[in-house]
């Protein structure tokens, strides 16, 4: 089993980041091939979810290829038997889309990361009383940044990750509204430039979102 680096190192990682690709691969080769567009892209951070065969292959692989270039993930996690098997992988960060208590105990049992779905009041109450490190705000287009702004004021010491309706024109829109960082599916690799392996319009895109991070980075005065 790979070491994993203490949560707060990968924190700090998942922020400078600041852009999460979610890769739902038809295959692990091509979730493989797709990380190193999208990091070639500027995209570092990398998130293969349980869609995908041979999830263990894929980030292996990946670990392999990029090291420390890369902060790695494993995301839609549905059975606490998922979160082991992807920690032994490599995974440094593991995500669920919603909360499942033995599921979140599963996943922070292995010392990564641990990020699950939340998108309501109550729901936000319920993650803050389990070994959640991070709230997926997920699915972010019912609300927006508008939304993510508005569970910011009553939970000021949550860290927060939006996922779904996130793309390169408002990144920052999502970052000055309080996020730790976002994740982006679709918007970054389309199915059809999986299923294609058309890597240059990978590459493309991230460079599109790594431009937007900057540009926010930039507009706010953040260092990378």
């Amino acid at each position: 089993m790979t070491a994993l680096p203490d949560r707060p190192e990968t924190l700090a990682r998942i922020r400078s980041a600041g852009v999460l690709a979610v890769l739902r691969a038809p295959s692990a080769d091509a979730a493989i091939a797709a990380a190193d567009a999208l990091i070639a892209g500027g995209v570092r951070g990398i998130e293969v979810t349980y869609s995908t065969p041979d999830v263990p292959a894929a980030l292996a692989g990946i670990r392999a290829r990029h090291g420390d270039g890369v902060v790695l993930g494993a995301g839609t996690l549905l059975d606490p038997s998922q979160a082991a098997e992807a920690a032994a992988a490599g995974a440094q960060y593991l995500v669920a889309p919603g909360l499942d208590d033995e599921l979140v105990e599963a996943m922070a049992a292995t010392g990564a990361v641990v990020m699950a779905g939340a998108v309501t009041p109550t729901e936000v109450m319920r993650a803050r009383r389990l070994p959640v490190d991070v709230v997926k705000l997920f699915p972010g287009s019912l609300g927006g940044p508008a939304l993510l702004k508005g569970l910011r004021g009553p939970f000021p010491d949550l860290s927060f990750l939006p996922t779904g309706g996130v793309s390169a024109a408002n990144v920052g829109e999502w970052l000055a509204a309080g996020a730790l960082a976002v994740a982006a599916g679709g918007e970054l690799c389309p199915a059809a430039a999986l299923r294609d392996g058309d890597w240059d319009d990978v590459r493309g895109r991230a460079r599109s979102f790594a431009d937007a991070l900057d540009a926010a980075r930039g507009a706010a005065g953040v260092a990378a």
